[in-house]
């Protein structure tokens, strides 16, 4: 665990976390569904970010950095509802409605969000080429929803309409927390941001989680489940992330997303039997053309940059 903690990474060694964090938040969508079955979605967020919360929290201590968090608290927790608390919920309830591979495919148009929020938000204004690549992301994700959307409920009382619209709120929320990190968050030690955004969704969540608990204590394949998603997709993950965003830029770190279906993809065919579509790899295919075009991974010589 200390190794992932807050020392600085230089030139191409990032590559590690980055491939890293994408194999780990890839299994998250796997932890999440056994999870969730049992818990409930909200339920299952809430444990999550507290366990998370739970492994950070003396880290946090011994490594001299609670003043830190002491001093940025309010922007820190704030950040954890937008990063954590919100998306966490969002993907818990929709994996009850769609498959894993769906949702992390969905997931890839975090960059597009992001672009989208710099843009409005930063003034980070996109060139053609980005501006295009915005136009194809977004319509790879609405050929994608348009076909596997349905808002007529299933025997549950589920849709997968509603599931897609939480992928999609899930991935709004990413994308404004990284901008937001940017701007009131530079500076701050990756471990710091980390912890303090778990104890915020964790405070975010307690109560709705607490309302929503199951009447029936949930089973030893939920727990270890929660507690995989909990210590390894988010505490150690989220300390990743955070470090990436430190060294290489919000925008190159978000284009993790391209890489966590491949891995949430295989999960899921492994281990729950899931199976792809070719309508979903060229959906896929679609969406992750036009984020590399948005965040400026793939440029088109022809096209004058914008002023």
């Amino acid at each position: 665990m200390s190794a992932v903690l807050d020392k600085p990474v230089v030139a191409k060694p990032w590559l590690l976390d980055f491939f890293l964090l994408a194999a780990i938040w890839g299994s998250s969508f796997l932890f999440m569904r056994t999870a969730a079955v049992e818990f409930g979605a909200l339920p299952t967020a809430a444990v999550r970010v507290a366990i998370a919360s739970a492994v950070l929290l003396p880290l946090l201590w011994l490594r001299g950095q609670a003043p830190d968090l002491a001093r940025h608290w309010k922007p820190v927790l704030f950040v954890g509802l937008l990063n954590s608390g919100i998306p966490f919920a969002c993907f818990s309830y929709a994996v009850l409605s769609i498959t894993t591979g769906l949702s992390s495919i969905l997931n890839a148009t975090v960059p597009l969000f992001g672009a989208v929020i710099a843009w409005l938000w930063l003034r980070d204004r996109p060139n053609a080429s980005r501006s295009l690549g915005l136009a194809i992301g977004f319509l790879g994700v609405a050929l994608l929803a348009w076909n596997k959307a349905s808002f007529k409920p299933d025997a549950s009382g589920a849709s997968s309409g509603l599931a897609v619209l939480a992928c999609l709120l899930a991935c709004l929320c990413y994308g404004i927390a990284a901008s937001y990190t940017k701007r009131y968050l530079t500076g701050v030690p990756p471990l710091v941001t980390a912890t303090g955004s778990q104890v915020g969704a964790t405070l975010g969540l307690a109560l709705p989680a607490l309302w929503l608990w199951p009447a029936r204590m949930p089973g030893l394949h939920a727990w270890l489940a929660v507690l995989a998603v909990g210590v390894v997709c988010t505490a150690v993950a989220y300390v990743l992330y955070f470090r990436l965003i430190a060294n290489v830029g919000p925008a190159k770190t978000l284009t993790v997303t391209f890489a966590v279906p491949v891995f949430a993809v295989f999960y899921g065919a492994v281990f729950l039997g899931e199976s792809l579509t070719p309508w979903m790899i060229g959906c896929g295919l679609v969406i992750v053309c036009g984020t590399a075009l948005s965040t400026g991974l793939l440029k088109l010589p022809g096209l004058k940059t914008a002023k």
